[in-house]
């Protein structure tokens, strides 16, 4: 050790004592520099012996070193200048300081004229104050304000179902109008068919896809789409493209001969209004969407409606969805309404209660879901709240007789849902094997079948037995879609040997190769570590 400190200090310490040579001379210059005093003594000591050249170029030598201060003073401020204000003078700081402050406060004020239009808020609208209404004037009463948002209208004359028709051009709300005026006057109540079963129901689908649209499907997929209306009122249909994921549902509203609403998400969806529109404070108008229009519609009659979300998570789902999601989760079907506006007008549309739309049960959310580079991912609780079905390959063509579409009304398909929920429940041998699975899957992946998923299974297995399969394949279907797609949350990097054991254990369970599509998604899962 002695003889490091005796390194250090002949070698480190010679490096650090001329550095401090180097501070100390550059202190020294300084010094030297700006001591006019001792310079001029200096002049006074010489300047009796000084000829005229000699006062010249001590003249010219001041004047130098005059110069050289005045340049090292600039280069001081310079570099100060630059470390405090970036490199600009006071005068165009303070400027640009005021016109920063000038685009905030623009930005801001941009931002609150933005919420007002597009009225994300659906609460209570607070009085104009003193700067938004500053000549104290009061708005009529039954007119929209000038300047600020939706004034109250009196409804002594409210547009209802059983009043004349409302010019659309005169309501705020174009469509919507549109559509009273169509079911006052000429909309006829179809004959529907309440003969019709579950199974004949598939099996009509499946022929009249195949002879009338030219669209193949096996019958398994009939009734995995068929049983899962029964079970959610939102399914998702995932698969690589050119699969059928859109014409299936676009096939059924055919089928039933009421046509499916096709909405197409755009990436820039981050809010409800893509979805319900919003009322333009300017136009004193509402814009209206597709979604909102089908909502709306639905409740004038009886037959069953799909709305497909095309490419539903090339935005993000959880973001414009979200309150659709909440809403499907009440309890009471008489609960689920959506916000519309906050005031009602008197020439508004119909069925618009307390500035609410009912949604009504015969509808149904479709999305269809790509999974590539240019999609977000799906989360859980959407998946959770949803039915999804793989649609990874097409159906071979078939011959079958032409067959027409049917007329059939959401109420008797709910009752066809609910008589096979009451004559085919899930087996209790089959709920205790499902018991095993989960005790297996908590004790080995740390993961549970939650009480939703279980609510799901209750359903959708009578229903798909309804509509003629059988108990073991909508229990293996409903698993690997609901079940085991959790796994994909999962590091599976280094589960190989445990998705081995897992599916070992489903033969030993359920019986040997008796949940082929379970199997099938554990090796594609290996496949893809």
């Amino acid at each position: 050790m002695n003889n490091f400190f005796n390194y250090f200090t002949e070698d480190i310490g010679q490096v650090f004592q001329a550095f401090v040579d180097v501070i100390s001379a550059v202190f020294n210059f300084l010094n030297y520099l700006f001591n006019f005093p001792m310079r001029m003594n200096i002049i006074k000591s010489h300047s009796d012996s000084f000829s005229t050249t000699d006062w010249v170029m001590l003249l010219v030598a001041n004047i130098m070193i005059v110069a050289l201060c005045c340049l090292i003073i600039y280069f001081i401020g310079k570099l100060i200048r630059k470390i405090f204000f970036g490199g600009i003078s006071r005068k165009e700081y303070e400027k640009m300081a005021a016109e920063v402050r000038t685009l905030r406060r623009d930005l801001l004020r941009s931002n609150y004229e933005k919420d007002k239009i597009l009225a994300m808020k659906m609460g209570d609208r607070e009085p104009l104050d003193e700067e938004e209404n500053p000549e104290g004037e009061e708005e009529s009463e039954g007119e929209p304000s000038e300047e600020g948002e939706e004034a109250l209208v009196p409804v002594s004359n409210r547009n209802t179902f059983e009043s004349p028709c409302v010019d659309p051009s005169e309501s705020r709300f174009f469509r919507l109008t549109n559509v009273d005026n169509y079911y006052k006057t000429e909309y006829v109540t179809p004959t529907y068919d309440n003969e019709i079963t579950l199974e004949q129901f598939c099996e009509q689908f499946r022929k009249f896809a195949a002879s009338q649209l030219k669209l193949y499907y096996d019958l398994d997929m009939m009734r995995y789409f068929i049983a899962s209306l029964g079970t959610s009122r939102i399914i998702i249909l995932q698969g690589i493209s050119g699969t059928g994921k859109t014409s299936l549902p676009y096939a059924f509203g055919k089928f039933v001969q009421k046509d499916t609403t096709v909405v197409s998400v755009q990436p820039s969806w981050r809010e409800r209004t893509e979805l319900y529109g919003y009322f333009n404070e300017f136009t004193k108008r509402y814009s209206e969407t597709e979604f909102l229009q089908a909502i709306y519609e639905c409740n004038y009659y009886r037959d069953p409606h799909l709305v497909i979300l095309d490419e539903m998570n090339i935005a993000r789902v959880e973001y414009y969805f979200a309150e659709m999601l909440s809403i499907l989760e009440m309890p009471l079907q008489e609960e689920w309404k959506v916000d519309i506006v906050t005031a009602v007008w008197d020439n508004d549309p119909c069925l618009i209660e307390g500035g609410k739309i009912q949604i009504t049960n015969n509808m149904w959310i479709i999305g269809t879901i790509n999974n590539d580079d240019s999609t977000f991912a799906v989360a859980d609780k959407v998946y959770d709240r949803a039915i999804p079905i793989d649609l990874d390959s097409r159906a071979d063509a078939f011959e079958c007789e032409m067959t027409p579409p049917v007329y059939v009304s959401t109420d008797h398909l709910n009752a066809l849902f609910d008589e096979a929920k009451k004559n085919y429940p899930i087996s209790q041998e089959s709920l205790d094997k499902l018991e095993l699975i989960n005790a297996y899957l908590i004790k080995n992946f740390r993961l549970a079948f939650g009480n939703r998923i279980m609510k799901q299974i209750r359903d959708y297995v009578p229903c798909f037995i309804g509509c003629g399969g059988t108990e073991i394949q909508a229990i293996d279907f409903i698993v690997a879609k609901k079940v085991l797609r959790k796994f994909e949350s999962l590091s599976l990097g280094f589960m190989r040997d445990e998705l081995t054991k897992f599916s070992t254990y489903l033969d030993k369970v359920f019986g040997k190769n008796s949940m082929a599509i379970c199997k099938d998604y554990i090796e594609q899962l290996k496949k893809n570590m």
